[in-house]
């Protein structure tokens, strides 16, 4: 049984570098995608505070279609260039919003969030999915949240 070590937030670097060393060490072996979406999503609300969801969208087509993760239940669906998600997809990079109110089309799954952080799951040159974050706070992601999420983006994407 994996138990995820207690990590101190207050360096986001060192954070983010443990993170990444557990989830390698979450998804040692197994290669089958949504286990280890189950558990990344799992591992990632477990050990971030003050996230109220986080999880994953897999692209079926010109659609995200929601995948496994923790917190309220949420959009289905949502098409390619729309809200956060679709938009990250579409632009082919991550996207951190600060204040989901002034994110012309953001799409609300739950009326809590404030803030958002999405980052596009790559194998290869072709996109096969995002990391959906929200908060409850406004300004809760910064640039070393994104670099960090991507990395563990990158660990998923090479685990099957």
């Amino acid at each position: 049984m994996f138990e995820a070590a207690s990590i101190d937030i207050a360096d986001k670097t060192g954070f983010y570098r443990a993170l990444a060393q557990q989830l390698q060490g979450l998804l040692e072996g197994e290669t089958d995608m949504i286990a280890n979406a189950a558990n990344m999503s799992a591992l990632i609300y477990q050990t971030m505070p003050d996230l109220n969801w986080a999880g994953v969208y897999l692209l079926k087509g010109d659609q995200l279609v929601l995948g496994p993760f923790q917190g309220k239940p949420a959009c289905v669906r949502i098409p390619v260039g729309r809200g956060v998600c679709g938009a990250a997809v579409e632009r082919k990079s991550s996207i951190l919003v600060e204040d989901v109110h002034a994110f012309l089309g953001h799409i609300a799954c739950d009326a809590a969030s404030r803030s958002e952080l999405v980052v596009p799951i790559f194998r290869g040159s072709e996109t096969i999915g995002v990391i959906d974050l929200d908060s409850p706070l406004p300004s809760r992601f910064d640039a070393d949240d994104q670099a960090g999420m991507e990395r563990l983006a990158e660990i998923f994407a090479g685990s099957f």
